[in-house]
This record gives C-alpha cells, sequence and structure tokens, in this order.
C-alpha cells in the first residue's frame, strides 16, 4: 500500500466555512505524537465516569478521543460544534487517521473542483485506517474513479436545476416540494446526488433572503402540501436557524407534512441536544428520513442519538442507497434494516445510485437491486423492507421496482409468485 510523503502538500477541493461560520481551529496530531501520550487504565475510566451527556461516548469514541485529540475532553468531543470545528478538510490531515491508499493519494493530489472533503472526527473513528475497502471508508473518501465519467452520467442526473421555479427550491411532484436549505454537510457522501453544489459557495450560497423567496413560493401556490426540508443536511443548520424556517413554513394554512432529510444521526450523532429536541417538539407534526449506508453505522452513540429523536415524537424512516461493494448483498441490507427497526427507524427508500458525474464504482445493476428486495421480501419482517426506487433520469421521478411477483392470468386466475418461487392462483373479481 503506498505511503505519503509526510513533506508533500496535496491539494483537495476546499470545504465552505462550516454553518458557524469558523474554520477549524485544531490540527489533530499526527498518531505518533498522540499515542506518546500513554493513558492509565485509571485515568480512562475516571473520565469516562465523569462524563454524562445526552450521547453517549462509545469506548471506540473515547480511545479514538485520546488517541488522536489528547488535548480534548469527552464533553468537547459531545459537542457538535466542537465536532464541525475539527472535521477532517484536507488530505494532510487525513492521512494522520490514515494510511491512504495509492487511489485516495491520486484523487486528492487533482487540483480541479469537485466535491469536497469532510469527515467528522466522530465518522472517522469508525474508519478501518489500514483498509481502503472498508465499506464506510469507501463512502467518505475520495478515489481516483471519481474522475472517471461514464456515459450516460450527468452533474444534475435528476434535472432539479430545471424544476426550480426560484432558487433553493425544487418541484417536482404536484403536491410536494424540495426546500434546499443549505449546501453544508458535516460529511461529504461521494456518491452525493447533489456534489454539483454542496460545499460549493460559488455554484449554491443560502441566505435568508433566498429562504424568504421560497417560502413566498409555497405561500401562493395552494398546491403544495408537503415540505422536504434537505440540503445539504438542514441539521447543521442552527437551532433558531431552524426554529425560524419551521415556523414560517408552518404558518402556511395549506402545508400539512413537513419532513427533515438528514444523515447527522449517523456521522454527527451529537448535534441531538436537547434543545434541538424541544425545537423539533415545538413544530409537530414533523418526519425525519435519515440517511444510512451500512449496518457499522449503528453505534452507540447513533443509536442513542435515534432514541432521542423517537421519544420526542418524531417518526423515523430511512433512506439508503445501493453501492456496490458497501452494501450490495442480502446479508448486510438485512443487518442494516433489522438493526434501523431496533433503533425505531422504519426502512423506507433503497435507492438506485443516481448516475451522477463520476459515480460508475458505486452503481450496480437495477437488476442486483430487485434481488436484493428478492432476498428480503419473506425473508424477514415486512416492516424491514423498503421500496427500492429508481429516480428517472430527467426529473421523471422516483419509480419503484418489484420482481415479478405477478405472473400473468389464467382462466380467470391471477398467477402470483411467494418468496419461495412457488406459483399460487388468486380467483379474481370480475370487473
Amino acid at each position: 500500500m503506498a505511503k505519503m510523503s509526510p513533506t508533500k502538500e496535496l491539494a483537495v477541493p476546499t470545504d465552505d466555512p462550516d454553518p458557524l461560520g469558523r474554520e477549524p481551529s485544531e490540527e489533530p496530531p499526527s498518531s505518533r505524537t498522540a499515542l506518546a501520550k500513554v493513558l492509565t487504565v485509571k485515568e480512562h475510566l475516571r473520565r469516562k465516569r465523569e462524563y454524562s451527556g445526552l450521547i453517549p461516548l462509545s469506548e471506540k469514541s473515547l480511545r479514538f478521543l485520546y488517541d488522536h485529540y489528547p488535548q480534548a475532553t469527552p464533553e468537547d468531543w459531545s459537542n457538535w460544534q466542537w465536532q464541525l470545528q475539527n472535521s477532517i478538510c484536507t488530505a494532510d490531515k487525513l492521512q494522520n487517521f490514515l494510511r491512504l491508499s495509492y487511489p485516495e493519494i491520486l484523487a486528492m493530489s487533482q487540483s480541479r473542483a469537485g466535491l469536497p472533503l469532510r469527515i467528522t472526527p466522530y465518522y472517522a473513528s469508525l474508519l478501518d485506517r489500514e483498509d481502503p475497502d472498508q465499506p464506510m471508508r469507501r463512502c467518505v473518501v475520495p478515489v481516483s474513479s471519481e474522475f472517471m465519467t461514464c456515459p450516460g452520467e450527468s452533474p444534475d442526473p435528476l434535472g432539479e436545476d430545471h424544476q426550480s421555479p426560484v432558487p433553493g427550491l425544487v418541484h417536482r411532484y404536484p403536491d410536494r416540494v424540495l426546500f434546499l436549505t443549505t449546501g453544508f454537510c458535516s460529511t461529504y457522501c461521494r456518491y452525493c446526488t447533489r456534489s454539483r453544489m454542496v460545499g460549493n459557495t460559488t455554484k449554491f450560497r443560502v441566505s435568508v433572503k433566498q429562504w424568504d423567496q421560497a417560502i413566498a413560493y409555497i405561500e401562493r401556490t395552494p398546491s403544495v402540501r408537503d415540505v422536504l426540508l434537505s440540503g445539504g443536511d438542514p441539521l447543521t443548520l442552527m437551532d433558531s436557524q431552524l426554529d425560524y424556517l419551521l415556523t414560517r413554513i408552518k404558518a402556511i394554512p395549506h402545508v400539512e407534512m413537513v419532513r427533515i432529510g438528514t444523515k447527522v444521526p449517523a456521522v454527527l450523532p451529537q448535534r441531538i441536544t436537547s434543545k434541538l429536541l424541544k425545537t423539533l417538539k415545538k413544530h409537530q407534526p414533523l418526519w425525519i428520513s435519515i440517511h444510512f449506508t451500512h449496518p457499522d453505522e449503528l453505534t452507540p452513540e447513533t443509536s442513542a442519538a435515534c432514541n432521542q429523536l423517537a421519544d420526542a415524537g418524531v417518526p423515523l424512516g430511512s433512506q439508503t442507497v445501493l453501492l456496490k461493494g458497501i452494501n450490495d448483498d442480502v446479508a448486510t441490507l438485512t443487518s442494516l434494516f433489522q438493526g434501523l427497526l431496533k433503533i425505531r427507524v422504519r426502512p423506507y427508500y433503497l435507492y438506485q445510485c443516481d448516475p451522477i458525474m463520476g459515480s460508475g464504482h458505486f452503481r450496480t445493476p437495477v437488476q442486483c437491486g430487485i434481488d436484493m428486495i428478492q432476498g428480503l421480501r419473506g425473508h424477514t419482517s415486512g416492516y424491514a423492507v423498503p421500496h427500492y426506487v429508481v429516480d428517472a433520469p430527467g426529473g421523471g421521478g422516483k419509480i419503484p421496482l418489484l420482481p415479478e411477483y405477478f405472473q400473468g392470468v389464467q382462466h380467470g386466475q391471477i398467477i402470483l409468485k411467494n418468496f419461495e418461487g412457488r406459483l399460487f392462483r388468486y380467483p379474481d373479481a370480475q370487473a
């Protein structure tokens, strides 16, 4: 495995400032420096006992904290603003935590603009230092395959920019709008549908003025009854900003439903604070869809974050992108979806990976997704089986796909195939 020269400056696309308006102020020490500070068992246990936060501190997080941030406390680690300020946004920082492979080094030595690198310290603690093929590492660390374009790929494959009546709002379905509240995420997924805009303040800069334009459009469009807040990640906004948006939207008489799409509980569970929960409870009914990729994301911290949200009365659903070599086998998805139910999250969507630029190494054949559903249906709880959908290129919307359970009609009877492959006849009603 290739090693990066410690003296070589690597150029990566620069990230936009975090939502707090401050750049990270603390450079994580190298692993060698951090490991020189050896904690005694007594000190380790004392600091663990003294911590009393809303989101627990797992042993894995605690060890990573003292290995790489020896000057920080458990209280620092559990502060979501500290996590943002200390996120890994450059190759030089990343090499303190991971032994980078040649494709990773090559990707981060490119000068061309693209999706920025950003990983929270919490999520970095879940990555395998030595294995570049670890599923979670592949999701957030760039590789050179991102610069290879396959036929049919596009910067905006879903045609969102052409279905945007005002900046930051997409109106594709008759009764729903997608409200892009921010271009910032605490951790950037390399297969992101909106990689053309997230983290890019030149192409997508959000302001209260832009929010107000989007809200004004919703106010004058009575067919809109459902608003999905997305981005970027809305839960990286400050509580006061979320409260402003939710208050304005909830005041519109014809809006019946507000949803939030986020990956925060999986990559920044420390964001789920008492103040945030109070804000969300204030604006019920409210639904949250959480982006999960792999069962290894279901840590004690993430489990606690989801349970706190559920305790606050917020219904939780999940959306998962099917990714080659990451979660494209029935056993992995079964473990993920069953694990989500344990923490009160209902698996809702399994997405075919969108054909963004440089996504060929992530995308599976569509038949793979159908096979996944066939391997789940009847073999696990129905609540653990999501809808498999392809978001049609060009703005066609989500199209659900199912295995061929319906086999046809014969002599007035419907021929059906069950999960075991056995055929059954159902007496159809006459029209």
